[in-house]
């Protein structure tokens, strides 16, 4: 029953999307790489929370907060504040220039090379990082549902290296050719299916914890595990409370307003009215995202304690005890649903930036809109294949969804720093910006390697790390552009290719939203 359920559910998204798409034309950039810029605010807003709010998420956050409590909720809260902050600020100005990828407007705002680079690191950190995290968690939470190893008579190791290729193939099918109109809305189906799905895990869990009450359940949780609701926390805890001031936010406005991955989806809007809806509707579900990625956390340890090998099967092992057997196949559709959401999100950001940032730009200058989509397609094939075999071996750490966000400033801080600085000055030069972006990932990487080996534990906390390497960036940028500053200053031009009137209400909406981010954290400290 659960299987049927699981397979009915996910061939009916992939029906939607196919109808859904048949009259979008695929071989040109805009239809290919950006829906035809036709997504409307709520299918952004679907898009961009399936993007973010997958298995990494779930999974890894609701370990974090089995551990840690609710302390983790900064990553979930304060991305709404960024996300008001990309709506208000940054996308006017992406969707002025007409911007497919990011790394376009550093090259208009530096050079060529400016640009190579960037998109370099975005492919490395995809392919390296977020991609096989995806994969991974995706494969855990799908071998704990069903459990494969049982099923099919195999270890637990090779079980995930089948779900792995499994979830890497479907994703790869709709990721590189259906294009990001498919992603959106296969994205935005799925979107309702985890809201739903994700509200239920935590309501039936206080339910059986309260006897059939949600409220008493809760008090139970509150009176037993207080310390599981300090959203303040301790120095030494996963995340500091002085971490919101420093990395913490930083690594959001990257995420939420210059990884490619995500940014898409709001560029792809048909206005800018619409995107701006979009990315703020999306901010306010956000605030609700703790309910979904770390109250199961804190339910599963209530229930389960320290019972479970490994942390990151909280939550998996939390569905399926809570969750009536005939409706498991469909929240594993719905969680399936979201593990390709954001592989093929981001593998569909990477066929973008390789097929118009690096085909176009260095291999065949004359290549016709057909031919870069085509390359863009190709690229995407390895860069899937080179996931795939890569996420299994992390069923060997320790903590998922920290090394994510740890090693994402290898490329978020450098990129971050040079969008900034560009944005925000007219007469930085091209230099800078590669001295920085070079610097600031040597910089990083040399951190990680030291803080994993002969020098564990002297280092501040990560997040820290990555502010210190923000402010150092910025200082070098700046001293270079008043030592050999532009010769005329950068003046952005505006395309004309999307109307740019923006949305009346939005900054209104913004200082709404931010408020309650601010409420909530006095009500747990």
């Amino acid at each position: 029953m659960g299987l049927l359920s699981f397979l009915g559910f996910t061939l009916l998204v992939g029906v939607i999307s196919y109808l859904a798409t048949r009259k979008t034309n695929e071989n040109t950039a805009d239809g290919y790489f950006l829906a035809g810029r036709s997504l409307s605010a709520i299918t952004i807003a679907g898009s961009l929370l399936l993007t973010n709010l997958s298995t990494e998420q779930i999974i890894g956050l609701n370990a974090d907060a089995f551990t840690d409590g609710i302390l983790v909720m900064a990553w979930e809260t304060l991305a709404a504040i960024a996300m008001v902050i990309t709506a208000v600020f940054l996308l006017p100005r992406y969707l002025k220039g007409g911007l497919t990828t990011i790394p376009q407007f550093l090259e208009r705002r530096y050079d060529t090379t400016t640009k190579a680079i960037t998109s370099g690191l975005f492919l490395s950190g995809y392919a390296i990082i977020l991609l096989p995290i995806v994969l991974y968690t995706g494969a855990v939470a799908i071998n704990t549902m069903f459990d494969i190893p049982e099923l099919l008579g195999v270890s637990e190791f090779v079980s995930i290296w089948i779900c792995v290729f499994s979830i890497g193939i479907i994703g790869s099918i709709y990721a590189i050719f259906g294009g990001l109109k498919a992603v959106a809305i296969s994205d935005t189906v799925n979107a309702v299916g985890l809201l739903i799905g994700g509200i239920m895990i935590p309501i039936l869990g206080l339910l059986e914890i309260g006897d059939g009450s949600i409220s008493e359940g809760f008090t139970i949780l509150l009176q037993e595990h207080p310390e599981k609701f300090n959203a303040i926390g301790s120095n030494d805890s996963k995340i500091p409370f002085a971490t919101i001031f420093t990395g913490m936010m930083l690594v959001q406005l990257f995420y939420w307003g210059t990884n490619q991955a995500i940014i898409q989806r709001a560029l792809g809007a048909k206005n800018l009215k619409e995107g701006q809806k979009g990315l703020l509707l999306a901010s306010f579900i956000k605030i609700l995202g703790p309910l979904i990625v770390v109250l199961p956390g804190v339910i599963a340890f209530h229930m389960f304690g320290d019972t479970l090998g490994k942390a990151d099967q909280a939550y998996p092992t939390l569905v399926k005890e809570v969750l009536p057997v005939s409706l498991v196949g469909f929240f594993a559709a719905v969680i399936f649903g979201a593990i390709l959401s954001s592989f093929n999100s981001a593998l569909n950001s990477s066929v973008t930036l390789f097929g118009v940032d690096i085909y176009n730009e260095y291999v065949n200058k004359q290549a016709t809109e057909i031919q870069i989509v085509k390359a863009g397609k190709k690229f995407g094939i390895l860069l899937a294949l080179f996931a795939m075999i890569i996420a299994p071996f992390l069923y060997y750490t320790e903590s998922i969804f920290g090394y994510l966000q740890k090693a994402n400033g290898c490329y978020s801080i450098p990129i971050l720093t040079i969008i900034v600085v560009g944005y925000l000055t007219k007469r930085v030069p091209a230099i800078a910006a590669k001295v920085a972006i070079i610097s600031g990932a040597l910089l990083y990487l040399g951190y990680v390697i030291l803080d994993s080996t002969i020098m564990k534990g002297v280092f501040p906390h990560f997040l820290h790390i990555m502010a210190i390497v923000f402010v150092l960036n910025i200082t070098v940028m700046l001293v270079i552009g008043k030592l050999y500053p532009r010769e005329l200053p950068y003046e952005q031009q505006y395309t004309k290719e999307v109307d740019i009137t923006p949305w009346k209400a939005a900054r209104y909406v913004g200082v709404v939203i931010c408020t309650i981010v601010v409420f909530s954290y006095i009500y747990f400290s």
